[in-house]
């Protein structure tokens, strides 16, 4: 009798359980993105977020993750300096529709990464994510001799000019 009442808890537990909408996501780049992106570069990716159930989506949050996967250097990716669109929430997600996000990127360091947009509804037990995009991120000089070597000459030449134009100053005032 006790698997009997087990069974009817369980399965009145389910009931009265709140129905969670259905999601799907996709994930693609912009097309507008660069065909080979150095750091420095901005990218952008676009993600739909559809509701393919016939209940409402209640209290949705979605986020975009970032893992870098270069061989020895597989970790995740602080997104702080990467981005500044980092989560979206939203109230109500209507059956059928659909929520067109982008997600700006600015691209920091060099390397093989994947991007992946992950979304879960208010009291849901486990998120639903998009298919994971991979990029690489080319190599960039940060340090340009075109820029630098003009200060590097020009600072000490001009120090030099003004402590020769004032030592002349002091020998034609005696």
């Amino acid at each position: 009798m006790t698997k009997i009442a087990t069974l009817l808890a369980a399965s009145l537990f389910l009931l009265a359980s709140p129905a969670w909408a259905s999601l799907e996501i996709s994930l693609a780049p912009a097309p507008a993105n660069p065909a080979q992106p150095k750091m420095g570069d901005n990218l952008k990716f676009e993600s739909v977020i559809a509701n393919t159930d016939a209940a409402s989506a209640r209290g949705l949050v979605a986020w975009i993750s970032l893992i870098q996967v270069d061989p020895g250097h597989e970790q995740p990716v602080d997104l702080e300096d990467w981005s500044a669109h980092k989560a979206l929430a939203q109230g109500e997600l209507a059956p059928g529709a659909k929520l067109s996000v982008e997600w700006p990127m600015r691209l920091i360091q060099a390397g093989d990464y994947r991007v992946v947009i992950s979304a879960v509804q208010r009291g849901a037990s486990r998120p639903v994510t998009s298919p994971l995009v991979d990029f690489h991120v080319e190599r960039k000089a940060v340090v340009e001799s075109q820029r630098i070597l003009p200060v590097a000459f020009g600072m000490p030449a001009l120090l030099a000019a003004l402590a020769l134009l004032r030592r002349r100053r002091r020998l034609r005032v005696r």
